[in-house]
């Protein structure tokens, strides 16, 4: 009966590709986050293969920048490649947001971004406007735009470390506590330092 009422919809289904293309993406962007980089490979390539089906270049824009995305909020601050191979072809919203994950934005820039990253670009409090955004990656990556424009302080870190140890996000997590040791010896506190390294070595004991 539910079949035959689907079949009876007037509803259009979203194309394949784009159901393909969305798994394939929250895939690889988990994967990513959860370490384990070679399912991240084959998940991204079959998620910009549906997309290139398309021949829009901003979509495979948009895909590129969803990587890229993951790396920032796992303080991998690689060039974003994927991306530039098609930014002359992306709408302004994607090449501003490539130049927020990059830590270069430029005046205007945030109206054009996704808005749980607007009030950040322009907040004198980053700790409180990074605790407004609701949705854990996007924190993430707001966490690692800060902390490549130089903007992050100890509350930021502290959230990003407490966000992605919430999801088990194993690569941000390693990420944010070595940032977390690194500053507790430069302040001399040997303690805290240990603490922290015992805190990686639990999580790099889970492997992967």
């Amino acid at each position: 009966m539910g079949l035959a009422l689907a079949a009876c919809s007037n509803t259009p289904q979203p194309p394949q590709w784009q159901m393909n293309a969305k798994g394939s993406a929250e895939r690889a962007t988990e994967a990513w986050l959860s370490g384990e980089t070679r399912v991240e490979a084959a998940e991204f390539a079959r998620a910009r293969s549906e997309v290139t089906r398309t021949g829009r270049p901003e979509l495979v824009a948009r895909l590129e920048l969803l990587r890229c995305a993951a790396r920032v909020a796992s303080l991998d601050f690689v060039p974003c490649d994927g991306f530039e191979v098609v930014a002359g072809d992306a709408d302004a919203p994607e090449r501003a947001y490539a130049r927020y994950l990059s830590g270069a934005i430029e005046a205007g820039d945030a109206a054009l971004l996704p808005e749980p990253h607007r009030a950040l670009v322009v907040a004198a409090a980053p700790d409180a406007a990074l605790a407004a955004i609701q949705d854990p990656l996007s924190r993430l990556v707001a966490a690692g735009a800060l902390m490549r424009s130089g903007r992050a302080t100890p509350g930021v870190i502290a959230q990003a470390v407490e966000t992605a140890s919430a999801r088990g996000w194993r690569r941000p997590l390693l990420a944010w506590l070595k940032v977390q040791q690194q500053r507790a010896e430069a302040a001399g506190d040997s303690a805290a330092a240990a603490s922290l390294q015992r805190r990686i070595d639990l999580v790099l004991s889970a492997g992967g």
